[in-house]
This record gives structure tokens, C-alpha cells and sequence, in this order.
């Protein structure tokens, strides 16, 4: 009998995977950029929803960087008429929808090894990480920071206490343009972040 046991076991990823693994070698550069993102999904449960859109802008240098932005609607495969209210994205809508497997691979194209940033990032996190799922392959690398622990930090209040992108833009004075589009709530969180990050005197 043949035994192979002691073989090494290396899992064959896919080219856009190695890529992405590739951002965070130690031999990289470590420029700071931050890329403040959001999901508009069909719902808020990460094992049964799916993403319709993703909305990411750059911040370098303490300034948004307009030109260094995506956004991407998804195919629907799962639709759900009552959230539509909310977000606007119909199941046939004039967007151009592209399959969820090349949306999440532009996402990791574009992030590279960025600190990720969002409002109750966690949540859209973990839909990016379901997606990847799907394509076998593993888990978000980037560091994350999160706008509403920040305005916890900054104010001493309770983990439990969580305040919305409304209500924190109603009092950081932040116009709530293009609200409940990917695209515009990662705007409007850029805005936010960078506020709170100098309230903070992060660097």
C-alpha cells in the first residue's frame, strides 16, 4: 500500500485571490489608505441575504479622493419586493448588473490591503466575507474601523449604545445626499469618518 500522508497539502486559489494575498506581504508598502465602503442588501440576515450594490470611495492624506471611487449593482438571484422602498434597486432596473463573483473580485481589486471603513462595518464585512464563500476561497484580511464605535469612543458611551449614519450625520451638520444608495452612504460615511478621526487626533 501507498501511503502520501506526509505530502503537502496546498490549496489551489484562484488567480484574483493570490493577488489579493499578495497586498499584504511584509515587503509592501504600508501607505495609508482608507477605503470607506457599504452593501446595500436584501436584507439584514448574511446567510440567507445577498449584496444588490457596493459603493467605496479612497481616503488618502486626509482627503476623499473623488477619482479613486467604484460601484457595482449586482444580478439578483434573490429578490425581495418590500426592501426595495429602502434602497431603490429593482430587479430589472436600468443599473448595468454584473454576477456577484465579479463584483467581489473588483471590491478586492480595489480595496488592495486598505483599512476598511464603515458604519456598522461588521455587517458588511461579513457579506463581502458569505461572497467569498461562495467562491471557496477565504475571509477579508483588511484592519476595519467602524463610525459608530468611534462616536462611542469619542463621547465614552456604552457598547451597547449604537447611534445611526442619520443620527450622527444630524449632528456632525452632514447633508444626507443620495441616503440609502451604496454609493452615497459610502460618501456620506467618508465625511463622518474624517470628522471623528480628527476628533479623535487619529493619525
Amino acid at each position: 500500500m501507498k501511503f502520501n500522508w506526509f505530502k503537502k497539502i496546498v490549496k489551489d486559489y484562484p488567480k484574483f485571490w493570490e493577488t489579493y494575498l499578495a497586498y499584504f506581504d511584509e515587503n509592501q508598502s504600508n501607505s495609508k489608505r482608507y477605503v470607506v465602503f457599504d452593501c446595500e442588501t436584501t436584507g439584514l440576515d448574511y446567510k440567507s441575504d445577498r449584496i444588490l450594490s457596493i459603493g467605496a470611495v479612497a481616503i488618502q492624506n486626509e482627503q476623499i479622493i473623488v477619482g479613486d471611487f467604484m460601484e457595482v449593482f449586482l444580478q439578483q438571484d434573490i429578490f425581495k419586493p418590500e426592501s426595495v422602498p429602502i434602497h431603490g434597486i429593482l430587479k430589472e432596473g436600468k443599473e448595468e448588473k454584473i454576477v456577484e463573483a465579479e463584483a467581489v473580485i473588483r471590491f478586492l481589486e480595489f480595496i488592495k490591503d486598505a483599512t476598511l471603513i464603515g458604519h456598522h462595518v461588521d455587517f458588511d464585512i461579513e457579506m463581502i466575507n458569505q461572497a467569498l464563500n461562495r467562491l471557496h476561497v477565504g475571509k477579508l484580511k483588511n484592519q476595519a474601523m467602524d463610525t459608530d464605535v468611534m462616536y462611542q469612543k469619542l463621547k465614552y458611551l456604552p457598547v451597547e449604545q449604537h447611534s445611526s449614519l442619520d443620527e450622527l450625520c444630524d449632528i456632525f451638520k452632514i447633508k444626507k445626499s443620495d441616503r440609502h444608495t451604496a454609493s452615497g452612504d459610502a460618501f456620506i460615511t467618508a465625511l463622518l469618518f474624517l470628522k471623528l478621526k480628527k476628533k479623535l487626533n487619529i493619525k
